[in-house]
């Protein structure tokens, strides 16, 4: 899945742990079941925190990448 390929995005730049996740945590309520967020960070700690949000509350983690010191998440939602 391309990083331009989503339905909803979360703009958690400059934010630092736990932020990053309770907003995640907000966020994705707002995303219809099957639907793509989008999450930019700049916390390295999302790079941990992210995938285990997902894993525990069982969303798809689709896509994690880096570049310049930005972190891009791709999550489908998948519970209600």
């Amino acid at each position: 899945m391309s990083d331009h390929n989503y339905h909803a995005e979360l703009d958690a730049r400059g934010l630092f742990c736990p932020e990053p996740v309770m907003m995640l945590h907000n966020r994705i309520q707002d995303v219809e079941v099957g639907q793509v967020l989008r999450v930019l960070a700049t916390d390295p700690s999302t790079t941990r925190d992210i995938p285990r949000f997902c894993q525990f509350l069982g969303h798809e983690l689709l896509s994690q990448n880096e570049s310049e010191g930005e972190f891009r998440y791709l999550i489908r939602r998948c519970q209600e």
